[in-house]
C-alpha cells in the first residue's frame, strides 16, 4: 500500500472515530462533492466495518451549482424542496451521524449576483433550521472536515500543475490533521486534552469582557453571564464524545449580543458562498454593525449582514494561538475550515446555545434575555495574527493577559 493510500485510510478512520464517533448501528448521512468520491468510498467501507447501519450519500457538484446560480430563475433559489427538508429532519431524528465533506472552489460563485447567493442562503437557512438545531445543539454527533479539489488547489498552490497541487494540498491536510502519524486516534486524545486544558482555564476565570488589540483592530466584547468555552472533543446529547471540526485548533464562547463596541480588521480572506470577501473592517456599537468597508466583495458582505438582524451580531468569539500548525504552514487556504483554525476568529450570526449553561434547554425568549444571538448564518471570519493581543477583563476590572503577539499568555 503507498504511503498516500495508508494516510488516506487513516484519515478516514480519523473523521469516523475521533470526528463524527460514529457508533454500532447507527446511519452516517455524507454531504460530500463528487470531486470527493475515491474518499468517500473509504469512508464508507470504514464506516459499515464499524457497523454503520445505512449511508445516506447528498452529493453535490461544483459545476452543476455554478450553472443553477447562473440560469435558475430567482423562485427556484428561493425555494427549498420538502423533500430537502424531510430527509434531513429524518435522519436527524433517527440519530444518524453527519459528515460534511468541503473541497472548497473559493471562487466557485465569482461574478454571480450577490443578491442571488444571499436569496438561496437564506431559503436553505429557514428551510433546514430545525435540523440546524440538532447539530448547533450537539443533540447529534457532526465533523466537517475537507479534501483537495483541483480549483481550491490550485488556489492555494497557483503556480503548480493541477496534479501537483493536488498532492501538495493533500500532504498538508494529512500533517495539519494529524493522519500522517502513526497512530493519529490517539494523537487527537492528546491535542484534545491540550485544547481542554485551555478551556477549563478560561470557563474557571469567566472572564466579564475581552479586550482585543492589533494594527486595524481596537475591540471590546462582554461576554454573557454564564458562558462556557468549548474547544476540541465535547459530549453530544447522549453522551457521545466527538470533534466537530478537523482540523480544530480553537477554544471558543459567544460574546453578549448587545455587548461588542469597537472596530476590527481581517487577517485572512472570508470565503462566503463561493466568492471572497478581503481587506475588510467591521465597525461595532452595542454590538450591532454600525459601519463597514471592503475592498474585495463588500457587496457580498453587504448581503450577508442583511440576511436578518441576527447577521449584523457576533455569535461567537474563538481563540486559536499562531503556533496553530495551518498558521505555521504559512499558507493561507481560502477556506474557513481551515484558515479558522490558523487564526482567532469571531462569527456574524447565530451562536450555539452549549455555549451558554442551560442553553440547549432555553427557548428563543430566553436565549435572547441572556444575550445569545440569533440568526439563520453563522460566518466565521479571521482577525489574529502574531501582532495581536487578547486580554481578559475580570469582574473587577483587572486586565489579564490571554494572548501576547498571537502567543498564549496563561
Amino acid at each position: 500500500m503507498s504511503d498516500f493510500q495508508t494516510n488516506l485510510e487513516k484519515y478516514a478512520e480519523l473523521v469516523l472515530r475521533k470526528g463524527v464517533n460514529l457508533q454500532n448501528n447507527q446511519a452516517l448521512m455524507v454531504n460530500a462533492p463528487t470531486e470527493a468520491v475515491q474518499f468517500v468510498r473509504v469512508v464508507a467501507k470504514k464506516a459499515y466495518e464499524m457497523g454503520a447501519k445505512d449511508i445516506h450519500m447528498n452529493w453535490s457538484d461544483e459545476t452543476l451549482t455554478r450553472l443553477k446560480y447562473e440560469h435558475a430563475p430567482m423562485e427556484t433559489l428561493e425555494t427549498v424542496p420538502q423533500w430537502r427538508v424531510d430527509m434531513h429532519d429524518y435522519y436527524a431524528e433517527d440519530g444518524a451521524a453527519v459528515l460534511s465533506i468541503k473541497p472548497s472552489n473559493p471562487d466557485l460563485l465569482k461574478g454571480i449576483d450577490p443578491s442571488r447567493i444571499a436569496a438561496a442562503n437564506k431559503a436553505s437557512g429557514n428551510a433546514l433550521k430545525n435540523f440546524r438545531s440538532y447539530t448547533m445543539n450537539d443533540r447529534i454527533t457532526w465533523c466537517v472536515a475537507a479534501v483537495p479539489g483541483q480549483a481550491w488547489a490550485k488556489k492555494v498552490f497557483p503556480d503548480e500543475s493541477p496534479e501537483t497541487a493536488v498532492k501538495k494540498l493533500w500532504e498538508q491536510i494529512f500533517t495539519i490533521t494529524r493522519a500522517d502519524q502513526k497512530d493519529p486516534v490517539e494523537a487527537w486524545n492528546q491535542h484534545n486534552e491540550t485544547l481542554a486544558t485551555v478551556r477549563d482555564y478560561l470557563n474557571d476565570k469567566q472572564y466579564a469582557k475581552l479586550v482585543y488589540k492589533a494594527p486595524g483592530t481596537d475591540l471590546e466584547i462582554t461576554l454573557p453571564k454564564g458562558h462556557v468555552w468549548k474547544g476540541g472533543a465535547s459530549p453530544s446529547e447522549k453522551g457521545t464524545i466527538f470533534n466537530a471540526n478537523i482540523p480544530s485548533e480553537e477554544v471558543f464562547t459567544m460574546p453578549h449580543k448587545y455587548g461588542v463596541n469597537g472596530t476590527v480588521s481581517n487577517t485572512k480572506p472570508l470565503n462566503y458562498g463561493g466568492n471572497l470577501i478581503d481587506d475588510f473592517s467591521i465597525t461595532f456599537k452595542e454590538g450591532k454593525v454600525v459601519d463597514f468597508t471592503a475592498e474585495e466583495g463588500y457587496e457580498t458582505l453587504k448581503h450577508l449582514l442583511d440576511t436578518d438582524d441576527g447577521a449584523k451580531r457576533l455569535g461567537e468569539v474563538a481563540l486559536v494561538p499562531d503556533e496553530s500548525p495551518i498558521s505555521q504552514s504559512g499558507l493561507i487556504f481560502y477556506n474557513t475550515l481551515y484558515d479558522e483554525n490558523a487564526s482567532c476568529h469571531l462569527a456574524f450570526g447565530k451562536a450555539y446555545p452549549t455555549n451558554i449553561k442551560g442553553g440547549s434547554q432555553m427557548d428563543d425568549d430566553a436565549l435572547d434575555k441572556n444575550g445569545v444571538n440569533n440568526s439563520l448564518v453563522h460566518v466565521d471570519f479571521m482577525m489574529g495574527s502574531n501582532k495581536l493581543d487578547v486580554y481578559g477583563v475580570t469582574k473587577d476590572g483587572r486586565q489579564e493577559p490571554i494572548l501576547n503577539q498571537g502567543s498564549w499568555a496563561i
